[in-house]
């Protein structure tokens, strides 16, 4: 699913489109996309868009009104706006500028609208997840050592850290050279430290790739898998660093990739010696990514 680096490229790209336009309309193609009832969605219509905030993995448009609309596009989600009226998809928002369209493909429709009220509103859809830019050493430490988990699972707890998915967690894992199994209460303070960097280090540089691959245009290519990616997506290729086939753990519609050499000492991860762990410490479904 869209993570912090593409979120982020889509507000930019929204903010220069409808900060200051007027919402004419929407029409919603599924009755399984909104989710709420109260305020209906009709309180937006007319209404100036004032600002964009990013909520964990989620997209809120806020209005003069102080009414939000807030878009989760889960695994298969995308956004795409036109200069023209009208466009076909999971729901169209019709501005006086434009139309942004919400796509879904697939057929388990995922993506979600709520429309909410005011900052009360918005902090019941918030996960809590730290804000990996806002935060110091010392807090990064005691929220990754709150429980005993993988290296992985914790990375992508959306109520401990904010917008990192399965795709880049392993390019940050790969970055820290950090095993995703590694149990996050036995890592040290300097394995700690390199992490958090790697964090940082691989958001930053991921959202500068998409500004500068998207340019004054709209993010139409949001992927998970991207060439230039170190490890996510690319079993038994090389490793960029050290040239060693990229390996991979997979539980069902979940997948992470590796190199054994950079991140496991040259030790391979098999599937079916971690089951045992993997059902107990991998997330289940695309909800618990958040």
């Amino acid at each position: 699913m869209p993570e912090y680096p593409d979120i982020v490229v889509y507000i930019e790209a929204l903010e220069k489109r409808i900060i200051g336009r007027t919402l004419e309309g929407v029409q919603i193609s599924s009755p399984f996309l909104l989710r709420t009832a109260a305020p209906p969605i009709s309180s937006v219509f007319g209404k100036n868009v004032v600002a964009l905030r990013r909520i964990g993995k989620r997209i809120a448009i806020g209005f003069d009104n102080d009414v939000w609309l807030v878009l989760h596009l889960m695994i298969a989600g995308r956004l795409h706006w036109k200069d023209k009226k009208g466009g076909k998809g999971l729901a169209a928002f019709q501005f006086d500028n434009g139309t942004l369209v919400l796509t879904e493909a697939g057929t388990q429709k995922r993506a979600s609208l709520h429309v909410v009220k005011g900052d009360a509103g918005l902090h019941e859809l918030d996960p809590g997840g730290l804000e990996i830019f806002e935060i110091n050493s010392d807090q990064f430490k005691t929220a990754l050592r709150s429980s005993n988990h993988t290296l992985k699972r914790q990375l992508t707890d959306p109520h401990l850290f904010s917008g990192i998915g399965n795709a880049y967690s392993d390019e940050i894992l790969w970055e820290a050279q950090l095993s995703p199994i590694a149990l996050t209460q036995k890592l040290n303070d300097e394995e700690i430290e390199r992490l958090l960097n790697a964090i940082r280090k691989s958001l930053s540089e991921w959202a500068d790739r998409l500004r500068e691959e998207t340019g004054d245009g709209f993010p139409e290519k949001v992927t998970a898998f991207r060439p230039a990616m170190a490890v996510h997506g690319r079993y038994k290729m090389p490793c960029p660093r050290c040239g060693a086939k990229v390996q991979r753990i997979r539980y069902a519609s979940n997948e992470t990739n590796y190199c054994p050499t950079c991140q496991t000492g040259g030790k391979l991860l098999a599937d079916r010696a971690l089951s045992r762990l993997l059902k107990t410490d991998w997330p289940k479904t695309a909800e618990e990514l958040g």
